[in-house]
């Protein structure tokens, strides 16, 4: 076997980039750098952003495609590195969290949808995917991330840094989490007034030391109040996700909470729509799909109010057991619903990037008193 620059440049035309779909030869992201030694073929792909997204697929794809189009006894695996035209976007400062880059608020109109689950799977996806994740539960009356991730009976430790008592967040899955959760009895019904569980909610993101974070994702409360406000009023939020289910009422509450977001006094731009439980798909018939709340309500929500549809999660058992077991489906590898969080993940990464290259920064949204 005889290899050469031009072979391995020929079999790599048959690999594209999913953010373009041009093939990563013509794109120019493979660099003038193949090293050829026996059978050992090393290069570098180059990737405009750090942390792209579609980088170690793309990776997987090319080495796929030599082994495929040269032959399946050439040294690649391994041999390929991610190099990007760009380093990592600075934090912004208008935030009370300076060193963290994007805040994503997962909200619902109501509650029952599945909103929970979505943060946890996509802090958990976004962690996979090699970026600092921060998970805040903003859900101060039903606390319900401790338990999803297994760890509702240990407590955050407390630490003295630059004469201050912060909160250190437990971590897990390579995600940092705070709740109130770990603070409350679990058996207790928690009844505080709104500015009670506004402060609270205040003192976990200021007095949590969440360090460098690329992603710092809220669980809000389902429907529209306090929280939401105090949110948006203490921290300049980078976009929101609303969950909802195909079913009716779940679409009339999903569209208010968009509006909430997008209103002229809030305006926090939108990410993008995920609907939940979109089938059932029963584990001993995987290709089979049942459509217990309808079909495709989000899809046409999402179409109606030009808002991107991030993704649609089937409604499978392990998803709940997952929860229930604080062992997030997430963190499976190549499970039916692990690949759609992670397809979700991704989806956001675009958006979250598309809102910070064409809109301006955020800034805490000032009220009128």
């Amino acid at each position: 076997m005889t290899l050469n620059s031009q072979i391995i440049l020929d079999a790599l035309l048959h690999v594209r980039y999913p953010g373009t779909g041009k093939d990563i030869v013509s794109s120019g992201m493979v660099q003038d750098n193949i090293s050829i030694e026996g059978n050992k073929v090393s290069f570098s792909l180059l990737f405009e952003k750090a942390n792209d997204p579609f980088a170690k697929s793309v990776v997987k794809a090319a080495e796929q495609a030599i082994l495929t189009y040269v032959s399946d006894q050439v040294e690649i695996k391994g041999n390929i590195d991610i190099v990007s035209l760009a380093p990592p976007p600075k934090p912004k400062t208008n935030s009370i969290l300076p060193n963290v880059k994007n805040i994503i608020a997962v909200s619902s109109g109501k509650g029952g949808v599945g909103k929970s689950t979505v943060s946890v799977n996509l802090a958990i996806s976004l962690a996979k995917l090699g970026y600092k994740v921060g998970l805040l539960d903003a859900d101060i009356h039903g606390p319900s991330i401790p338990k999803m991730f297994g760890v509702e009976n240990l407590k955050p430790a407390m630490e003295n840094i630059d004469g201050r008592e912060m909160l250190i967040p437990i971590e897990k899955y390579g995600v940092k989490i705070l709740s109130i959760g770990f603070f409350v009895d679990p058996s207790q019904a928690l009844v505080w007034r709104g500015a009670v569980s506004s402060n609270a909610l205040k003192q976990l993101i200021t007095d949590g030391n969440w360090g460098d974070l690329d992603f710092f994702v809220m669980d809000l409360p389902p429907g529209t109040g306090d929280i939401h406000l105090t949110l948006v009023q203490t921290m300049g939020i980078t976009g929101a996700i609303v969950v909802t289910t195909p079913q009716d009422v779940a679409l009339a509450d999903a569209r208010k909470g968009v509006n909430m977001f997008t209103g002229e006094k809030v305006n926090v731009p939108v990410l993008g729509l995920v609907e939940n439980m979109s089938w059932f798909t029963p584990a001993e018939l995987p290709e089979n799909k049942y459509y217990i709340f309808g079909k495709d309500g989000g899809k046409r929500l999402a179409v109606e109010l030009n808002i991107p549809l991030l993704g649609q999660i089937p409604l499978v058992q392990s998803i709940r057991e997952g929860g229930d077991t604080g062992e997030p489906v997430a963190f499976e590898e190549n499970s039916i619903t692990s690949i759609a969080f992670l397809e979700l993940a991704q989806k956001v990464v675009e958006r979250v990037d598309y809102r910070n290259e064409n809109m301006e920064a955020t800034k805490k949204v000032e009220m009128a008193k």
